[in-house]
């Protein structure tokens, strides 16, 4: 399995996909063409703007680029594509599209079998073994929050902490998670937004340039430094 799963698809004073370009390069190095899957439609845009968005953040890697939406069978797509990229945008939307045109186990299979995988913000989250740790509103019902279970986590991308001196009293990040863990004893790995995860058959390793933060059921959270294995969870 290769996979690169990123917090953000977009840094500050960077170009869409930008920081991410020389990690893609290599992950996309033997491709021509990639399925791009444009259904978490972020501010509701339609799949074919989000397809040509997608187009020329990836015009360094100088692939063909083509949205699912434009293919007769989602499926046969998924099993035949060199490469694929989920974009972020709802994961509800995302995730209740993915499962009411059957393709969880699809693309599951297709990315453990060896197809390269790009995953950001909601394709992120749709990694891992539910979506329930995802910082969007619930705007649609997906029939399941079931994700991809391409690794024996969950994510929360776009992770941020509290900073000292902030006078907002609403709940932070490390409150939402941990009322996820009175209810569920999945590990939970929060991504800043320059962060992401590189993944290959052997190993799962924190790039970018900020600390990651790891939780526990019933266990304090700890920050992961870049370069750093998460193998233990796999």
């Amino acid at each position: 399995m290769n996979c690169i799963l990123a917090s953000s698809s977009k840094v500050h004073k960077m170009d869409y996909l930008e920081h991410l370009i020389p990690s893609l390069k290599k992950l996309f190095k033997d491709v021509e063409e990639l399925v791009f899957i444009p259904f978490a439609r972020p501010g509701g845009i339609s799949h074919t703007e989000y397809t040509k968005k997608a187009k020329r953040g990836l015009e360094p890697l100088d692939l063909k680029v083509k949205g699912l939406h434009e293919f007769k069978d989602y499926k046969d797509a998924v099993e035949e594509a060199e490469a694929i990229f989920i974009g972020g945008g709802n994961t509800f939307v995302l995730t209740e599209t993915l499962h009411k045109s059957d393709l969880i186990d699809t693309l599951r299979n297709a990315v453990k079998g060896g197809t390269p995988y790009l995953g950001t913000s909601a394709g992120s989250n749709v990694a891992g073994q539910n979506i329930k740790t995802t910082n969007d509103m619930p705007i649609i019902y997906p029939p399941s929050f079931e994700g991809l279970g391409l690794v024996d986590f969950n994510l929360n991308p776009h992770y941020i902490e509290r900073e000292g001196g902030e006078t907002h009293q609403g709940e932070t990040r490390i409150t939402r998670i941990e009322e996820f863990h009175k209810y569920n004893s999945i590990p939970v790995v929060g991504l800043p937004e320059k962060d992401w995860l590189l993944i290959d058959d052997q190993n799962i390793i924190l790039k970018g340039a900020e600390n990651g933060v790891v939780f526990e059921r019933n266990q304090s959270e700890y920050t992961i430094k870049a370069e750093t294995s998460l193998q233990t969870f796999r």
